[in-house]
């Protein structure tokens, strides 16, 4: 029974807020309008920022560091200092069998070294990845503009960055020289051929980075094992629970299995930094809706004198007024979050189908097409922003026409 009463109480001013709201169309669609705007704004700052973080993240893990890695414990702390101490076995009985994982992409060495890279006269300083060309997936994604990318197969066959190619003076078939210091303390030297020219977008990357056959770096540095099992994923989304799967298997006890977000730092400092731009984006249009709103249920308020005061000289409490004139206002807010998520939608759609032409950013050697990717998660921010603003903004003149006195409401006009 209580129920029922209190449903059939705000049915009732819910039904009465509608027509007022609909009763005055030009004001009522001026503020929609304006809410609509801030939540298309919403929607397309918060898409293309979501955007940029798929990109970022999938830059990062897909072509660099891998979904997960696995290495001796300490090696992300010390291993720069000492590579050649926290080395990897050539292998793990039991390795295989965990790529059987229907979320595992390619379980793939790697084995890092730097030198000395000369072609004629010149030489120059470099940072290289041996990596496993018909394992490591990482390779398929590199933007090859010369040339072909590693074969397996192929010991001699290396890529290097543009830059790095440029200043050396060096194209596609030409033959160098990498010389590097053992794990003995001595210096060994290999001759490779370009394979092709690579380039990652990162202009510092690209000015000193080698991909070289993981068989050819073992040779330089005369060692057997890797740096680094990297586990690449079919889905980023599932590194977590790929992540907990792994730290139970026995092959891998004893050994430091890090996800990828732990590594990327880069990564997180730029979504740290993107976040609070759109929070103060989040608090303009949160600024122009409550300006808009608060004027308009004002200006209802005071058309709407009379109307209150006969309303309560006929027994509606000052409550019942109150929580009309909240009810209207959300009622906006609500119908200005569905038009505005209706419409920014489909913008974002038309948008990104066309794509957002992007200037090189900053350390960047070349530009790239942007486009907007609309969550769940960003639309719901968006519609309670409409909301939860909208609510905010009519509680003063929804308290001001709830202590209205009667008889000066009543005589208003006269």
């Amino acid at each position: 029974m209580v129920v029922g009463r209190l449903l059939t109480a705000y049915g009732g001013i819910l039904q009465i807020a509608l027509r007022n709201t609909l009763r005055q169309r030009r004001r009522s669609g001026v503020a929609i309008l304006a809410i609509a705007f801030g939540v298309i704004a919403m929607l397309l700052a918060g898409g293309f920022i979501e955007w940029i973080f798929w990109a970022s993240r999938e830059g990062t893990v897909v072509t660099q560091i891998g979904h997960i890695q696995v290495v001796k414990p300490g090696y992300h702390r010390d291993g720069q200092s000492d590579p050649f101490a926290y080395l990897l076995p050539a292998s793990v009985p039991g390795l295989g069998e965990l790529e059987r994982d229907p979320a595992i992409r390619a379980i793939a060495p790697r084995l890092n070294l730097n030198g000395l890279i000369s072609h004629g006269d010149h030489t120059l300083t470099f940072l290289a990845i041996g990596v496993d060309p018909a394992r490591d997936p990482s390779l398929l994604y590199l933007i090859i503009p010369e040339g072909s990318g590693l074969k397996p197969g192929d010991p001699e066959g290396i890529l290097i960055g543009t830059g790095l190619a440029a200043n050396l003076g060096v194209g596609v078939n030409d033959r160098v020289v990498l010389l590097a210091n053992t794990s003995s303390g001595g210096i060994n030297a290999v001759e490779a051929r370009i394979q092709g020219l690579a380039s990652t977008s990162m202009k510092a990357y690209d000015d000193t980075m080698l991909w070289v056959p993981i068989d050819l770096a073992r040779k330089v540095l005369r060692v057997s094992g890797a740096h680094v099992w990297v586990v690449s994923l079919h889905d980023t989304d599932r590194t977590d629970a790929v992540h907990a799967r792994l730290v139970r298997q026995a092959p891998l006890s004893g050994f430091e299995i890090t996800p990828w977000y732990h590594l990327a730092d880069f990564y997180n400092k730029t979504v740290q930094l993107l976040s609070r731009q759109i929070d103060v984006v989040k608090l303009i249009i949160a600024t122009i809706i409550l300006i808009s709103i608060t004027n308009t249920m004002t200006m209802n308020v005071m058309e709407r004198t009379v109307e209150i005061g006969t309303a309560m000289a006929l027994g509606a409490r000052r409550r019942r007024v109150l929580a009309l004139f909240l009810v209207e206002g959300t009622a906006l807010g609500a119908l200005g979050g569905v038009v505005g998520i209706v419409i920014g939608y489909g913008l974002a759609e038309l948008i990104s189908y066309v794509g957002i032409p992007m200037p090189p950013s900053p350390g960047m050697s070349r530009g790239f097409t942007a486009a907007i990717i609309i969550t769940p998660t960003i639309i719901i921010k968006a519609f309670l922003l409409a909301l939860v603003t909208t609510w905010l903004a009519s509680l003063y003149p929804a308290w001001r026409a709830s202590r209205l006195v009667i008889v000066d409401a009543l005589r208003r006009y006269r």
